[in-house]
């Protein structure tokens, strides 16, 4: 069977190598789509965190059962499934709150432990959500949606306020998407105007804000003064994690999506006055990926993935995701 694996930073590479065999309370999937998400360009790039190389990247999965052993899911053969890529203890202190997202020893599918971007996998049947009722293109955004739902669900989101979602990229757009759908008013903030605009016409944000000096003062109009009561970082960029707070009412919310290898600072009194909420959110849990399947309708899909390729061509296009100017939301690679 083929295989890609990141060798190092800048090295992909395509390999063969036997099917694996399934253990006891494992499925035997073959992978039909892979979506390609932030993790996976900064691991390519090599400022991903909690990584290590070499790599079989691939966490955003559509699969079919090839083979199954009788389970209380009712699973079978050929059905089709998304893949909730968290693997967790279920024993830490975390897992036993009922918070399996960020367990104590969790490993992430792509990250800590091999992913999906290979022909066939095996994937412990826990981890399996049916999803015969799914296009292959909705299952393999099912968990850069469930973030974004998970992150919602943190900040208690409630109908009728007003939020600045920071960063137009996949994750960010999830989030502004679910965020419409829960009542909320969202304005978008971003750097590349290409990806404001897709916000505003595809997502139908309510404000678009181009991140420069006026930035704050925009987003002090469109609120009457008042600002957004919460915010999203959605880029992991350390300038704009800062910043966040900047955008963020008397009272309000800030949640941290994104993720940055670097340190980051804050000036108390500025976050003290405000009486600041600092959360960070990270991955999501059973119920954040079946709320996403049951309104994955709503979200628009045919704008939202934006490149296509096969595993063979995958090496050959990477590096041009890695690039705005190719205007990529979402690339996916079909097995």
């Amino acid at each position: 069977m083929k295989y890609i694996t990141c060798e190092e930073p800048g090295t992909f590479t395509l390999k063969d190598k036997e099917a694996p065999v399934a253990k006891p309370n494992e499925a035997t999937l073959k992978i039909k789509r892979v979506g390609i998400c932030g993790t996976d360009l900064h691991a390519y790039a090599g400022n991903q965190a909690f990584f290590s190389y070499p790599r079989i990247l691939g966490h955003e999965l559509a699969a079919e059962i090839i083979a199954i052993e009788p389970n209380s899911k009712g699973l079978k053969q050929g059905d089709k499934v998304v893949v909730m890529p968290y693997i967790s203890c279920n024993a830490c202190v975390a897992c036993k709150a009922g918070k399996t997202n960020c367990c104590t020893n969790i490993k992430v599918l792509g990250v800590h432990t091999d992913g999906g971007m290979q022909e066939i996998i095996n994937v412990p049947i826990a981890l399996l959500l049916p999803a015969n009722n799914l296009s292959l293109e909705q299952m393999a955004i099912v968990e850069p949606l469930a973030i974004g739902a998970h992150a919602l669900r943190r900040a208690q989101i409630v109908k009728g306020e007003t939020v600045a979602v920071i960063g137009c990229g996949p994750i960010g757009i999830g989030i502004m998407k679910l965020a419409q759908l829960q009542g909320a008013k969202v304005i978008a903030i971003d750097v590349n105007q290409q990806r404001l605009n897709y916000a505003k016409e595809k997502i139908g944000v309510d404000y678009t804000v181009k991140a420069d000096d006026d930035a704050v003062a925009k987003v002090n109009e469109f609120t009457n003064n008042d600002l957004a009561t919460a915010v999203f970082d959605a880029s992991g960029n350390k300038y704009a994690l800062e910043n966040g707070p900047n955008y963020m009412a008397h009272g309000g919310r800030y949640v941290l999506v994104g993720l940055s290898k670097e340190y980051l600072t804050f000036n108390h009194p500025a976050i003290h006055a405000k009486e600041t909420t600092i959360m960070c959110s990270r991955n999501a849990t059973l119920a954040d990926f079946e709320y996403v399947i049951d309104v994955i309708d709503q979200f628009p899909i045919e704008s939202f993935v934006t490149h296509t390729v096969t595993y063979n061509e995958m090496i050959a296009n990477f590096d041009a995701w890695l690039k705005p100017e190719t205007g990529v939301i979402k690339a996916m690679v079909t097995f």
